[in-house]
């Protein structure tokens, strides 16, 4: 746009914009590494300006409170103070507003219209349509140790019949029965594959998720193995299941809850880790960190800073044994880190708020067990069949340094029936994939690698034939 310079022009334009209304819906749709929110915001006029609310509908979140609404020379900004937001879009004569969202240090582009705001379709050409043709039940069953009653699918070839089973085993954070995210269903076509192909599959909401009960957010690793368990138990339950035949599939963190649970249980059969960690997780953690940011294309010099900034971190963890001291070891840390890096935090983010998500990440009770947990203890104690996969282009999970110690762990123990393998070209997911960067996984239409479906399926008939 050019710039006037004429006075009565600048004052006809200045009328002419100060005439446009904003009052009334907004409405948007916000996306995200593959994930799609609408946002709404109502916008009243008010003798001294304007105020707002903002509702998140796929979010449930309804007239969240606008801190601040202004609307000058066709700009619009919304602030949300309460969850760091910053909105600023210019008003066009198509009555489309052209702006960003910020949120975090995090800039996304979004456009908000008076229409109601559609989310475009992912295309996921994997994921199965009913109906499917075989046997697929909801199910419900208790962990009696926790006090909780996890829900579930179970897919059997035919409602008749005895069949060899396993149970499905999510990654970290909060996740469904189909695994879903970013867009994704691995553990839908997982399951689809397994049980066309004659094995029956317990899926299960992680606890304190979709349609299972108790708290996730206070769970570590070791609670959740108590909930493969309980999995485990109502298989055994089950008349059309080979009870000599049930094994546990993990993946990622499923990955190291699988040998714990096989640990201590004659009822598990084999395992199969996909992206299965064989290190500490402090030490995962750095790798991780490294590798994705490299990719993502940080300098050497930003990564030498990022791994010792994390490894005094972590190494704070390491040594605590307390969550209150622990909590003001990593308040002090951070306080001199922003001290000495005052700049080295997300725009529109207080040093307090800054320290305190750091903190409380660290802190949690998962963090805490995942950061100090070394999985060599139990694969140690593993004697049924192993397979352990990992795409080469793992960045989460790298295979270079997890099979090999995932193997040696399962020969100190004794174990020989072990099988490791590397698939080509393939990323944490098991998506086909260009760099292994978790900010592909969304754009990549491919859920489940077909090769890697293969090999898991052919190792599973050797252990049940």
């Amino acid at each position: 746009m050019k710039r006037i310079t004429t006075t009565l022009l600048a004052a006809f334009l200045s009328a002419t914009v100060f005439s446009q209304n904003i009052t009334g819906q907004w409405n948007g749709v916000l996306k995200v590494q593959g994930i799609q929110l609408r946002l709404v915001f109502h916008v009243s006029k008010t003798d001294s300006g304007f105020v707002s609310t903002m509702d998140s509908p796929d979010q449930g979140a309804k007239d969240i409170p606008v801190t601040s609404t202004s609307f000058k020379d066709s700009t619009v900004i919304f602030t949300v103070a309460s969850a760091t937001i910053e909105y600023k879009g210019i008003l066009g004569k198509d009555s489309i507003i052209v702006g960003d969202f910020k949120q975090a240090g995090r800039t996304i582009p979004l456009n908000l219209s008076r229409s109601i705001a559609e989310k475009a379709e992912i295309k996921r050409p994997q994921e199965p349509k009913k109906p499917y043709p075989y046997y697929a039940e909801d199910v419900k069953f208790e962990n009696k140790t926790a006090g909780i009653t996890l829900a579930g699918t179970l897919t059997l070839p035919k409602s008749d019949g005895v069949y060899p089973a396993v149970v499905l085993i999510t990654g970290s954070g909060p996740q469904n029965r189909d695994e879903e995210l970013l867009g994704h269903k691995p553990f839908l076509i997982l399951s689809d594959y397994l049980t066309r192909n004659g094995i029956a599959v317990l899926r299960v909401d992680d606890r304190g998720t979709a349609q299972s009960t108790g708290n996730f957010k206070t769970a570590t690793t070791a609670d959740f193995a108590t909930d493969v368990e309980a999995a485990v138990q109502y298989l055994l339950s089950r008349k059309e299941i080979n009870k000599k035949k049930i094994g546990l599939i993990g993946h990622s963190e499923g990955g190291i809850i699988a040998p714990m649970v096989a640990e201590r249980s004659s009822n598990v059969s084999f395992i199969i880790l996909l992206a299965g960690t064989g290190i500490r997780g402090d030490k995962l953690l750095l790798l991780q960190d490294e590798l994705i940011e490299k990719a993502d294309g940080a300098s050497d010099s930003a990564l030498a800073k990022n791994k010792s900034v994390s490894k005094g971190a972590l190494d704070i963890v390491i040594k605590s044994t307390s969550t209150e001291q622990l909590k003001n070891d990593l308040t002090t840390y951070f306080k001199q880190y922003l001290k000495d890096n005052p700049n080295d935090k997300p725009a529109n983010t207080s040093d307090d708020d800054f320290i305190t998500q750091q903190v409380n990440g660290l802190s949690s009770p998962w963090m805490q067990y995942f950061i100090k947990y070394d999985p060599a203890g139990a694969l140690e104690h593993v004697k049924c069949p192993v397979l352990a996969i990992n795409g080469s282009k793992d960045l989460q999970v790298p295979p270079k340094e997890n099979l090999p110690a995932i193997k040696a762990a399962l020969a100190k123990g004794g174990n020989k029936d072990v099988t490791t393998k590397e698939l080509p070209g393939l990323n944490h997911l098991f998506q086909e994939c260009k760099t292994g960067s978790p900010s592909e996984y969304a754009s990549i239409e491919q859920t489940f690698s077909p090769t890697a479906l293969s090999v898991i399926l052919e190792w599973i008939q050797k252990e049940v034939k």
